[in-house]
């Protein structure tokens, strides 16, 4: 377990009894007090990285440091904290991603990094470790706890068994047990899963929830099994239901999923709002770049109707507790000197952020340097699927000709991960299914670690209208996923995704029409985040050239069809899943 200490306790103490000069005076400053509730003008004292001691009665009188800054009555707030998300979601290595969001206020970060996970296994964890080790933020890790997210039925690049989890333990930013996502292996008591919790509580580890959908008895099960938290509310009812049984609810607002309107209007009527935080969870680089990261969300949150000092602290001290992090997350005696300067509590954009008392970045732009590094990981290529054929993405069906009834993946919106099972009727020519209506579209999920395994089915209310989107960012097992309408373009994508390492590719009449390269496990740019932002925008106007309209960020679409893990009906290399019985649903009705 990390412990954020000072070098040296007694100049430490000195510093904050007055005895020597501090490191840093923040003067005139108008501070934000996460645990009162107040906004007061005050001084900071920083000495080792730490905050030693902060003056709101004499203000006009200040003590020897060896560097004094002038706030001018800017508000002062804790660096913010993002309670869960996935850095491998912004398509960033670590190093870019802490460019793009420190910035925008973001000190500390709880990274998932269960993306990586699925395709390298334990060398992808330890790779996002390693290239985050001496960055001007803290990235905080959370080993994944369900590699692949179902287990048995769908087969990715790796495997996580209790003993992976306990070899990630002793990496030294590892913090808790990522999203426990088989929810349903927790309620049940399942022996792999109690393993694997028996060993990150033997380690100290918290426990991250992962719960959509759950409520009741189930509720209480899960709560029981020991994951605490849970960011997968979409509704007011369901996200009051977690909050009083005392869960910690991290409100989300990602690029795909902007849940934090509808969870306010549950939690705004409570008393405390000790247990409310903030998170991402999946955000790309353009709207790291455009909007920014958790300041965004504080933003979202104001605008909601949420008292900005509450915001903040649900970005700060409360998300510091969740994850049992002691000295984060307050200006107070004591806590590390990760601060924010805000001119207004409107925009949240910093003027000045510090991190460990050290300026990092001041109006916008990067005040440290972040050295290129490069790492024998980020060379491997992870497109091992077979040579494929047109044939391949053909649906066969039972007869040779005339109508048969089908059962499909029916999205409930485009806005929505949530799906549903649906039986329809379907022409069929020359042994296979013919499509009828524009808003069908055939699915194929093809492994990509090795294994010749292709599942071929339909789904309807995809967004797309034409042609055909492919990605190997396809949550969680990452294998190849194309949504397509025809075989000769669903090849054309897949052969354009296996020559540049991995990425998205958008096809429509045999034309390539954008290629998103991520040649890193097929889930990371090696470009900068202004470069790959551009990319992803080229392949948003593909997307949208092919029918998604309407989905305000139609670029991760396509990621969440293979979730097994998100109800009702999903995808996976080996079949169509019905994710609350773990059990394959036919394409054909018996």
């Amino acid at each position: 377990m990390i412990k954020l200490e000072p070098k040296d306790f007694k100049n430490l103490l000195k510093a904050a009894a007055g005895e020597i000069p501090a490191d840093l005076l923040l003067k005139n400053g108008r501070i934000i007090n996460v645990f009162t509730g107040e906004i007061l003008p005050g001084n900071i004292y920083i000495s080792q990285g730490f905050i030693v001691h902060v003056e709101y009665d004499q203000i006009d009188r200040y003590d020897a440091a060896d560097h004094i800054v002038d706030l001018e009555g800017q508000y002062v707030s804790p660096g913010f904290i993002d309670s869960h998300m996935h850095i491998e979601s912004s398509m960033l290595t670590p190093r870019h991603f802490a460019e793009a969001v420190i910035p925008h206020g973001t000190t500390n970060i709880v990274t998932d990094p269960h993306e990586i996970g699925n395709v390298l296994g334990i060398e992808g964890v330890r790779y996002m470790h390693e290239s985050s080790a001496d960055l001007p933020m803290r990235q905080l890790i959370d080993i994944p706890s369900c590699v692949p997210s179902l287990p048995g039925k769908e087969f990715t690049g790796a495997d996580f068994t209790s003993s992976e989890i306990l070899q990630l333990a002793s990496l030294d930013r590892v913090i808790g047990l990522a999203e426990v996502m088989d929810f349903l292996a927790v309620i049940h008591g399942d022996s792999r899963m109690m393993k694997i919790l028996d060993v990150a509580r033997s380690k100290n580890l918290y426990l991250q929830g992962h719960a959509p959908a759950v409520s009741g008895r189930m509720l209480s099960a899960y709560l029981c099994g020991g994951p605490c938290t849970d960011h997968e509310s979409s509704n007011s009812a369901e996200a009051y239901e977690k909050y009083r049984a005392g869960m910690y609810i991290d409100m989300r607002e990602s690029s795909i999923t902007k849940n934090v309107n509808e969870i306010w209007k549950g939690l705004k009527s409570s008393r405390y709002f000790d247990t409310l935080c903030l998170c991402t969870d999946d955000r790309e680089s353009e709207d790291l770049l455009r909007d920014g990261h958790i300041n965004a969300v504080i933003r979202t949150a104001v605008e909601a109707g949420m008292n900005p000092v509450d915001a903040i602290k649900s970005s700060t001290i409360n998300t510091a507790r969740e994850i049992h992090m002691e000295h984060l997350g307050a200006i107070a005696p004591g806590y590390t000197a990760d601060i924010c300067v805000l001119p207004d509590l409107k925009s949240f954009e910093p003027s000045q952020v510090y991190y460990g008392g050290t300026k990092v970045a001041e109006h916008g732009v990067l005040s440290v340097d972040i050295p290129h590094k490069e790492y024998p990981l980020e060379k491997l290529n992870t497109m091992n699927f077979k040579e494929l054929k047109e044939n391949d993405f053909v649906l066969n069906a039972p007869i040779e000709k005339g109508n048969i009834k089908v059962n499909i993946i029916s999205m409930n919106d485009h806005s929505s991960a949530v799906s549903q099972l649906k039986t329809i009727e379907l022409p069929v020519e020359n042994g296979h299914i013919v499509l009828n209506n524009p808003e069908l579209k055939f699915i194929a999920v093809v492994n990509r670690f090795g294994m010749d395994h292709i599942a071929i089915a339909v789904v309807e209310n995809s967004g797309l209208m034409k042609g055909c989107i492919a990605s190997t960012v396809s949550h969680d097992s990452h294998n190849l996923t194309i949504v397509y309408d025809t075989p000769e373009d669903a090849l054309k994508a897949a052969s354009a995704l296996k020559e540049c390492k991995g990425g998205l590719a958008a096809v429509e009449k045999g034309k390539i029409l954008s290629v998103l390269p991520l040649p890193i496990a097929g889930l990371l740019s090696d470009k900068d985040a202004e470069t790959t932002a551009s990319y992803a925008e080229n392949m948003k106007e593909a997307d949208r050239r092919l029918g998604m309209t309407d989905i305000p960020n139609p670029l991760l679409r396509t990621a969440v069809f293979a979730l097994p893990v998100i109800p009702f009906v999903k995808m996976t290399d080996m079949g169509m899943i019905d994710v609350l019985t773990k059990k394959y649903i036919p394409i054909y009705p018996r």
